[in-house]
């Protein structure tokens, strides 16, 4: 009987492999499941159908579809943008245009919102404004008090006959109360899981998750950024203390491609459409800002995540600072640093020194040695846990949004940034990030010589595993 299994074994490892090698997006990621899919099959073959896929089947784009269809919704949209078309300025850098399924935006006013308390207060004020439609995504919500206001506002706006849409990631939100849920539903809140699992094919994709976080009220009004739902967001968690994290509100045209991030995973979740009665971009009379959402995830054609960083690394000429809560840069992205670093760009990069997983702080050690030598500047935060996904590019664009600095952001969750032109936005930003650095401690080559070698150790073993983090 096990001489049976073992041979079952082997030919599905070897049946596997196949699958392995045409559809793994790096060489190094390809051998090594080639390697254990014909060594250890029993363990790999699971493992492989449940963490190996990095491309996700079957997901639909609708936006995209309809646009191929010549959708006259899409194409009333089009038109109606077509006015605040951002025109490209000299040696303007316009990082994630050709990512995104809508172009550069103008016509918008934005808000740096820091921390939870301005985040959650916008929200739910923004909420409570709402007259024709409100659209919240998130990755984690808890049913803990920040959880239950969020519920209470969008029970009474749908009460009033506002139309709402409540869209939650079922393995970020899995504590979340099936009561929860229910009396939302009861309310006439329309709510969905997003589905990863959904369709046949899809049955063990248990390693994509949806990381956006997202809400629009009246289709002009839109918030994206760091925040999840729970209290640790406020700072109440007694393990993490001082929880540090921004979000940004985007009033204008480019709230549209919130909404059109937001549809894309509805028709994903639930195969329905919004109604095409909530698609009304209009302009902000004092509008400076020019803004592009770019949404991305494992459905696209090329690492998108990944590329939209490269692009802004790369296009700096001054400075480019990242902060980000986990820190394992794949090698295309580690070398824009390096590049950058040696040209003279300031590049700065601010994480945790407080980590909420201990893999993921051990891993980052790996890459900073080699960066400060390069002339990389990498900053630990000291004030409690460093969540935000936030970078400078230069004196006019900045990024605000959903996708950290790993390999799971670049090529496994579905993430969303918005990326802004604007001058004051970006003084904004600087200033964020300076208190930021003020309340770091800057790393030498001095500290990680100090290293011991069993630290170093747990480095290098933690970094094999940066492919799945």
């Amino acid at each position: 009987m096990l001489t049976y299994l073992l041979i079952g074994a082997h030919l599905l490892g070897i049946v596997t492999s196949f699958n392995a090698l045409m559809v793994t997006r790096t060489p190094q990621g390809t051998i090594a499941w080639l390697f254990s899919l014909n060594t250890i099959p029993l363990l790999a073959v699971p493992a492989y159908w449940i963490l190996g896929r990095d491309r996700f089947h079957g997901y639909v784009i609708e936006h995209r579809a309809l646009a191929q269809s010549h959708d006259p919704l899409v194409l009333a949209i089009t038109a109606k943008l077509a006015g605040y078309r951002h025109r490209r300025s000299a040696n303007q850098p316009l990082v994630g245009e050709q990512l995104a399924t809508l172009p550069y935006l103008d016509g918008n006013t934005v808000e740096l919102l820091i921390n939870g308390d301005a985040t959650f207060d916008s929200i739910l004020a923004g909420i409570e404004r709402a007259k024709e439609s409100v659209l919240v995504q998130f990755y984690i919500v808890r049913a803990d008090d920040l959880g239950r206001r969020l519920q209470a506002r969008l029970i009474e706006k749908a009460q009033t006959g506002v139309a709402v849409y409540f869209l939650y990631d079922e393995v970020g939100s899995s504590r979340l109360p099936s009561n929860f849920i229910r009396q939302l539903e009861e309310a006439g809140v329309h709510v969905s899981a997003f589905h990863t699992t959904r369709g046949a094919g899809n049955r063990f994709q248990l390693n994509f998750r949806n990381h956006r976080k997202i809400v629009v009220v009246d289709a002009n009004d839109g918030w994206v950024g760091g925040h999840n739902v729970g209290d640790e967001y406020l700072g109440k968690n007694p393990r993490f203390g001082h929880w540090r994290d921004t979000h940004m509100r985007i009033q204008g045209p480019a709230v549209v491609g919130l909404m059109v991030s937001f549809a894309e995973d509805w028709k994903w979740a639930t195969d329905e459409s919004l109604s095409t009665s909530l698609w009304e971009p209009t302009g902000v009379a004092d509008g400076k800002a020019t803004v592009l959402v770019v949404p991305t995830g494992p459905a696209d054609r090329l690492e998108s995540a990944s590329l939209m960083f490269q692009q802004a690394i790369q296009a700096a000429q001054k400075r480019i600072w990242i902060a980000s809560p986990y820190f394992i840069p794949d090698q295309a992205v580690a070398h824009s640093l390096h590049l950058a670093a040696m040209r003279g760009v300031d590049v700065r990069i601010v994480i945790p020194n407080n980590p909420d997983q201990k893999i993921v702080y051990y891993s980052a050690f790996n890459f900073v040695g080699p960066l400060l030598e390069s002339g990389v500047r990498v900053f630990r935060y000291l004030d409690g846990f460093l969540h935000q996904k936030v970078f400078l590019l230069d004196d006019e664009t900045a990024g605000v949004g959903t996708a950290n600095f790993d390999n799971r952001s670049f090529r496994l969750n579905f993430e969303v940034t918005a990326v802004t032109i604007d001058a004051q936005f970006a003084q904004c930003v600087e200033a964020m990030l300076e208190d930021d650095f003020a309340t770091s401690r800057e790393m030498t080559t001095a500290d990680l010589d100090r290293l011991s070698f069993w630290f170093k150790v747990k480095v290098r073993a933690a970094s094999l595993l940066a492919p799945i983090q």
